[in-house]
């Protein structure tokens, strides 16, 4: 016996302990598999994020920590779900189609953070 059994503490790791039920195992693996899949999801989102940042890089011309901003404000002010705004921009960027609402809170919340335009939008009056 382990000074730490005697002082009424843990058993050593080495104890047997009692085995899981097929019924019990069966649900840490449904829990398993919805967690891999949350955590794919959560990959994809980040890659689709970290993109449109890039593309507020080149095209305003700000920072990576301006870009995250500019796409938070966006989305805050549109309550448009971030990774939804961050997929919108990567099809504007590909098709040119950006929905208006989201082009105008864009291309405010860009004035803040940076000095240029969206490409294609008019100029102010």
């Amino acid at each position: 016996m382990t000074s730490d059994a005697r002082a009424g503490g843990a058993e050593p790791c080495d104890a047997p302990q009692e085995s899981a039920s097929p019924s019990d195992m069966a649900d840490r693996v449904v829990e398993l598999r919805e967690e891999v899949d949350q955590l794919k999801e959560a990959v994809t989102s980040h890659a689709t994020v970290d993109q449109a940042i890039g593309m507020m890089v080149a095209l305003g011309r700000v920072s990576p920590d301006q870009g995250w901003a500019v796409l938070r404000e966006v989305s805050q002010h549109t309550n448009v779900k971030l990774r939804t705004v961050a997929e919108m921009i990567l099809v504007w960027g590909r098709r040119g189609d950006l929905p208006p609402d989201i082009r105008a809170a864009l291309e405010d919340t860009l004035d803040k953070y940076g000095p240029t335009q969206i490409p294609d939008s008019h100029p102010a009056p």
